[in-house]
């Protein structure tokens, strides 16, 4: 990923060094055609039956540790026409929510009416070195 929401590292410092309680979310997989940055926004994907999808990750390693997608992300067929889709999102709900972690694709995809989008096992990977 590239990086964690300006958000996210609030909430882990607030956690890490003032003692302030933070429960982990669900984490759900958002597509993006513009990226989003550090403080959110990009434009996600709407329409054609696109909706977030739950991931769960295992983290493992250290120097680096990294949180890696435990399971295949796969989102219902496209009825209509995404557009190229560039950077994928990691949120804390369903709709709406924050962005805690984004990055780009190493290649963009175009989808189209019936296409599939889908992340196998272990393409999704959160490092910090």
């Amino acid at each position: 990923m590239a990086g964690f929401s300006d958000y996210l590292e609030d909430k882990v410092l607030d956690h890490v060094f003032g003692g302030v309680a933070y429960t982990a979310p669900t984490k759900h997989v958002a597509l993006y055609t513009v990226a989003p940055t550090d403080t959110g926004g990009g434009t996600e994907v709407t329409g054609g039956s696109y909706a977030r999808q739950t991931s769960t990750f295992t983290v493992s390693g250290t120097s680096p540790t990294t949180a890696t997608s435990a399971a295949a992300v796969e989102y219902p067929t496209a009825t209509a026409d995404y557009g190229t889709v560039v950077a994928v999102g990691i949120m804390d709900a369903l709709t709406s929510g924050n962005l805690l972690a984004y990055a780009n694709l190493d290649t963009s995809k175009v989808v189209s009416n019936g296409d599939v989008f889908r992340f196998d096992a272990g393409d999704l990977d959160i490092t910090l070195a």
